[in-house]
C-alpha cells in the first residue's frame, strides 16, 4: 500500500487554501536570494556558482522551514499564522536548517558528479529532514538518519512524487529561462529565481511535509526523535 498516494492532490488543495500566505513568504525569501545569487554570478568565478547554488539550496529548505509551520497549523486546526508570526516562529531552526541543507548540498552534488544515480538516492532518502527538524526538533545531524528511518520501505513512492514536482519545475524554469533569454545574465537568472521560486517552491515545501506526516503514521515512522506522536 502507498501511504503517499493522494499526497500531490493534497498539497495542492492546500496550495490554493493559502496561496497568498504561501507566495508572500516564498517571494520574500527568493528576493533575498535572487539578489544575492545575482551578486554572486558577476563575479563570473566557479566559487561564486558554487556558493550560488548553496544559497538557492538555503533559500529552498528555509522556505520549507517557514512552510512546515503552516502545515502543522492547518492540521492542528490553529489561525494561520501572519508572515511576521511565521518568521518569528522559524527563526529556532535557521541554524540546524543551514547546516542540514549545506550537508546535504554537498552530499547530493557528489553524489549526482559521481554516477547521478547515487546522488537520486541521496535525494529520497534525505527528502524529510526539514519537518524532522521543525517538528521532531531532531538536529542537523539526526534529522538525516531520521529520515532515512521514515523513507525505508517507502523510496520508490517517495522518489515518484518528488519526480512529479521536479518535472513541473522544470517545466517552469524552462518557459521562465526562453521568457527571459533576451535579458542580461544576472537579470535573466535573479527574475527566474524569484518567479519560480516563489510559484513552485511553495508547493514542494508542501509537498515535502505532508510527506512527512505521512510516513510519520507508517510502521517505519516509531519511535519519533522526541518520543512523542505527530499531529493527526
Amino acid at each position: 500500500m502507498n501511504p503517499l498516494a493522494g499526497v500531490i492532490g493534497e498539497a495542492w488543495d492546500m496550495y490554493r487554501a493559502h496561496a497568498r500566505h504561501l507566495l508572500t513568504i516564498a517571494f520574500v525569501i527568493y528576493l533575498a536570494a535572487a539578489i544575492i545569487v545575482g551578486l554572486l554570478s558577476l563575479t563570473g568565478s566557479e566559487a561564486g556558482r558554487v556558493l550560488a547554488i548553496l544559497v538557492e539550496l538555503f533559500a529552498g529548505f528555509l522556505l520549507q522551514a517557514a512552510l512546515v509551520k503552516t502545515v502543522q497549523d492547518e492540521r492542528e486546526g490553529r489561525r494561520e499564522m501572519s508572515l511576521g508570526d511565521t518568521v518569528s516562529a522559524v527563526m529556532p531552526y535557521i541554524g540546524p536548517v543551514a547546516v542540514a541543507s549545506i550537508l546535504a548540498g554537498i552530499g547530493i552534488t557528489i553524489g549526482i558528479i559521481l554516477f547521478i544515480v547515487p546522488g537520486l538516492w541521496l535525494i529520497t532518502i534525505w527528502a524529510v529532514i526539514i519537518p524532522a527538524i521543525v517538528i521532531e526538533r531532531s538536529g542537523p545531524i539526526r534529522s538525516f538518519e531520521r529520515s532515512r528511518l521514515l523513507v525505508r520501505g517507502h523510496g520508490w513512492h517517495v522518489f515518484g512524487t518528488l519526480v512529479l514536482v521536479f518535472l513541473i519545475l522544470i517545466i517552469v524554469d524552462l518557459v521562465l529561462g526562453i521568457i527571459f533569454a533576451a535579458l542580461p545574465l544576472v537579470w535573466s537568472s535573479g527574475l527566474s529565481t524569484v518567479i519560480s521560486g516563489t510559484l513552485i517552491a511553495p508547493f514542494l515545501a508542501l509537498v515535502v511535509t505532508l510527506i512527512y506526516y505521512r510516513l510519520a503514521g507508517s510502521p517505519n515512522g516509531w519511535p519519533r526523535a522526541d518520543g512523542n506522536r505527530p499531529g493527526p
